[in-house]
C-alpha cells in the first residue's frame, strides 16, 4: 500500500510540473503561429509541385528537401521561420536544394503523396523531412526532434543533416 501511495504522489508531482509547462506552451502556440510565416498551402497539388522541382533539380543537379508539416504545427513554423533567419542554412539552402513545404492538414492530408516517398513519415512527428535525389528516390527521411534546442534549432545539427545530403 505504501508503495501505491509513493507512485501517485510520485505523479502527483510530476504532473504538477508537467502541467504549467503544458498551459503556458498551450498559450504561447497561438501567438506564436500568428507571428510566423505560413509557408504550407492545402490547396496545392503537392504531387505536381515536387514533379515540377525534381525537373529543375535534374537541370541543377540538386536533392529536394520536403518538410512536411503545416500550418497548425508550431515546431514546423519555427523551423521554416529558424532556416530562414540563420544565415549559414539559408546559403545552404539556396544554393544547394530545392526545398518544398509538403501539407499535412485535415484540408488536404496529401496521403498518396506520403505514401510514395515516406510511407512510415507519419509515425516520427512533425514536422519532417524527406531527401529526394534527381530522380524522385527517397534518400532519407528525417524526424526533426534531434535537431531542436530549446525552443528553437541547433545550427551545427541542422547543417550537419543538410550537408549530408548535399547532391554529389
Amino acid at each position: 500500500m505504501r508503495r501505491i501511495k509513493l507512485l501517485f504522489l510520485g505523479m502527483g508531482v510530476l504532473m504538477g510540473v508537467q502541467l504549467p509547462h503544458s498551459i503556458a506552451f498551450a498559450q504561447e502556440a497561438p501567438k506564436i503561429q500568428s507571428e510566423l510565416s505560413k509557408p504550407y498551402h492545402h490547396e496545392a497539388d503537392a504531387q505536381k509541385d515536387i514533379d515540377s522541382l525534381l525537373k529543375l533539380a535534374k537541370k541543377e543537379k540538386k536533392n529536394v528537401i520536403i518538410q512536411a508539416g503545416g500550418n497548425w504545427c508550431v515546431w514546423c513554423l519555427r523551423f521554416n521561420d529558424y532556416i530562414h533567419k540563420t544565415a549559414s542554412i539559408d546559403k545552404l539552402l539556396k544554393s544547394r536544394f530545392l526545398y518544398y513545404h509538403l501539407n499535412y492538414s485535415k484540408e488536404n492530408k496529401n496521403e498518396m503523396v506520403f505514401q510514395k516517398y515516406a510511407p512510415e513519415g507519419g509515425k516520427l512527428g512533425y514536422p519532417f523531412f524527406i531527401v529526394l535525389d534527381i530522380n524522385g528516390k527517397t534518400l532519407h527521411v528525417q524526424e526533426s526532434g534531434s535537431l531542436e534546442k530549446d525552443k528553437s534549432y541547433d545550427e551545427e545539427k541542422v547543417l550537419k543533416f543538410f550537408n549530408a545530403w548535399v547532391a554529389k
